[in-house]
């Protein structure tokens, strides 16, 4: 029992510091609110930004008039956003390594959305979207509070309305009628 108690207790002291080390991939440190290092946020911010940008060119081809109206703005809005961190980093007040393609998981978004047509392309790029800009939120959030790069940290407060605008967007996509109906 003692023994048990001992384990228990290095575990839950040592948790944090464990937690920390996770990536953000694991949303440990999302649900413990811990701030992902300059490299974690670095790599997630870009992938998300190229996610973005790259859903939605396609839904700028694909989906309905609210879908491509929102994309439009999303392809602006990421690809700037993209810049300013990539210009951070190059200008070295950001010591990271910006990926230049997406991780499997984005990817099979992406493919999954190529392959869809229609309401299917509009509901699923619309539930990625909602998704994406939730965890955006919350990455820029615990980031501009308790970031390690001041530079970087700066620049997440700043960017972090803009993508609370983005989710407030996303989670109103499907939601408007259809053009000759009442709005009532």
């Amino acid at each position: 029992m003692r023994r048990t108690i001992v384990v228990l207790g290095c575990v839950l002291l040592a948790s944090p510091v464990l937690a920390q080390s996770v990536g953000e991939k694991t949303g440990v440190n999302s649900i413990l609110g811990i701030a992902p290092t300059t490299e974690d946020f670095v790599k997630e911010v870009a992938i998300s930004d190229m996610f973005e940008i790259e859903s939605s060119k396609l839904a700028e081809q694909k989906g309905d008039a609210q879908d491509k109206s929102f994309a439009q703005q999303m392809v602006t809005d990421h690809t700037k956003t993209s810049d300013e961190l990539k210009q951070l980093v190059n200008s070295g007040k950001v010591k990271a390594q910006v990926p230049s393609s997406l991780d499997s998981s984005h990817q099979s978004k992406l493919d999954k959305l190529k392959g869809a047509s229609g309401s299917d392309f509009s509901s699923n790029y619309n539930s990625y979207q909602v998704s994406a800009h939730k965890d955006a939120v919350s990455l820029f959030e615990r980031y501009s509070k308790e970031g390690d790069n001041a530079d970087l940290k700066d620049w997440a407060g700043k960017t972090l309305p803009a993508l609370q605008h983005h989710l407030e967007l996303a989670q109103e996509l499907g939601k408007a009628p259809s053009v000759g109906q009442s709005s009532k």
